[in-house]
């Protein structure tokens, strides 16, 4: 049975050492912060085809302890380290676009949404503030698209919309993932240069927000919040037992590194004090 998933990391290490010559992987510990960063980038179109994964650069951050769903003391470096790696992703985003996609009223799909609402969005404080001195703020726009089923229109579609309204060079596109190894549900997040697929990993696919569909950069992150289990009576998605405050600190991790990747200038307790 093909593999269903949204990590790279699993659609790798599935496939063995057999492309290993069209990708590069490197994975470092941070013990302080009870994290493993690994960073994979498949640089070669034909591996890439048969892995069914685009060229590009993936980082999956897994949490060493406990599951995102639990309260971490180390929350702060967390969120640190991965605005980090936001910023290697889209080093020098000037226009941002914050897209949160899925469905808030089911409850493994509402990472997106949720995470949208902790976004600090600038984009109307730069365009009404003349007077003020706001050289510094990166400008940011927040949308929340729903899904088809709600709208009658692909979250693609508004987002490319949205995105050539506003001019965004890039699009932070933030969404729940499937996974099918259990150490990383609810454990792991995914971050991609590439974009992203809304619904391919529970065989939902909408249409692809990239830099071929927007023509903008497109940033992925996401938390997988539902694995496949098989039994005798077939097979079934199901999310993990926390799932509800697991959608909640995911959204709040990805938010606050969002927030501190496009505003360095502003410190951890200044943007907590603004969202």
């Amino acid at each position: 049975m093909k593999i269903r998933t949204d990590m790279a990391s699993e659609v790798i290490s599935s496939a063995g050492d057999i492309y290993c010559e069209g990708v590069g992987s490197r994975t470092a510990v941070n013990e302080q912060a009870k994290l493993e960063i690994q960073r994979i980038h498949i640089f070669s179109e034909q591996v890439a085809e048969k892995l069914g994964k685009p060229v590009g650069r993936y980082v999956t951050v897994r949490m060493t302890d406990e599951g995102i769903e639990n309260y971490s003391d180390v929350m702060k470096l967390r969120t640190q380290l991965i605005a980090h790696e936001i910023h290697l992703l889209a080093p020098n985003a000037r226009g941002v676009l914050v897209a949160g996609l899925g469905n808030q009223s089911i409850t493994p799909d509402a990472i997106g949404p949720l995470c949208a609402q902790r976004v600090f969005a600038t984009r109307h404080i730069r365009q009404l503030g003349n007077e003020l001195d706001m050289g510094e703020l990166t400008e940011v726009s927040v949308i929340r698209p729903g899904v088809l089923g709600q709208t009658g229109i692909e979250a693609s579609d508004l987002v490319k919309a949205a995105c050539s309204r506003i001019d965004a060079d890039t699009v932070i596109a933030v969404d729940a993932l499937a996974c099918s190894e259990t150490h990383n549900l609810g454990r792991t997040i995914q971050l991609t240069d590439t974009g992203i697929s809304p619904g391919s990993g529970v065989a939902n696919s909408r249409k692809e927000l990239s830099r071929r569909t927007l023509g903008a950069n497109c940033i992925a992150i996401g938390i997988p919040t539902v694995i496949d289990y098989s039994s005798a009576d077939g097979t079934m998605m199901v999310t993990p037992r926390g799932v509800d405050r697991l959608v909640q600190n995911g959204a709040e991790y990805i938010a606050m590194a969002i927030n501190l990747a496009l505003q360095p200038s502003l410190s951890y307790e200044d943007i907590s004090s603004l969202v």
